[in-house]
């Protein structure tokens, strides 16, 4: 099954501060951050003024705030590096077509967006993991540093219909015009939207049958894709 809508379903886990699910042939839409990018103490602070509000505003405006906040470009921001924003994008485009499948993604200064779907037999935590590894690994290298890379926990959400599809797919692609970094979604340099793969068929493939094999990166030439943004 592509989509879901079961809160009751047993895939559910808790990870450090965030619950998670997890089923094989869902679509995700996952956000992961510099260790640096969003102090604790911001989110604690933000947490005891929303205290009031309900659960589901809660979430809402601290969804809200967090994505300002990350836009606002806070941190080290090492991702505007070109050279490490590539070692980002490399790893997530590296097993797409045989353990997942990538539909959106957008590497900003200092967070991932990636929308994807996980092939059976992989499991969303280990991919998600694999790449934060890899790419602390080699990033930390060639800054001579050490410890933390990337913050501990993930925000993720399944998708849930057609709708939701499309939203996140708009919402990924178009993170940096939001944010006031260029002025089209295309004009990104490490982003989905500059690739020139068939959107409206992959689309149409998950909506109507089983995903082949294959990828989003259509071909060698569109991986080495080269231009400022």
């Amino acid at each position: 099954m592509t989509f879901s809508d079961d809160k009751d379903d047993k895939g559910w886990y808790a990870g450090a501060n965030l619950p998670h699910f997890e089923r094989a042939g869902l679509i995700q839409a996952i956000t992961f951050r510099l260790a640096d990018a969003l102090p604790e103490i911001v989110l604690k602070r933000w947490a005891e003024g929303l205290a009031p509000l309900s659960e589901n505003e809660f979430r809402t405006e601290r969804e809200l705030r967090i994505a300002a906040w990350l836009d606002a470009g806070h941190g080290a921001c090492h991702l505007k590096n070109p050279a490490f924003a590539k070692i980002v994008e490399d790893a997530l485009l590296h097993f797409d077509g045989e353990r997942y499948r990538l539909l959106a993604w957008r590497v900003m200064p200092n967070h991932v967006h990636v929308l994807v779907k996980i092939f059976p037999a992989h499991p969303f935590f280990e991919i998600v993991q694999s790449w934060k590894k890899f790419t602390a690994l080699k990033i930390n290298e060639a800054l001579g540093a050490t410890g933390a890379f990337w913050m501990r926990d993930n925000h993720d959400r399944y998708i849930r219909n057609v709708r939701h599809l499309l939203w996140a797919i708009r919402y990924i692609e178009e993170n940096p015009v939001k944010a006031k970094f260029c002025a089209k979604p295309q004009d990104w340099r490490w982003s989905s939207a500059r690739r020139n793969f068939d959107r409206q068929a992959l689309v149409e493939e998950i909506i109507n049958g089983p995903m082949k094999s294959g990828s989003a990166s259509g071909g060698d030439d569109l991986r080495s894709s080269t231009g400022d943004p």
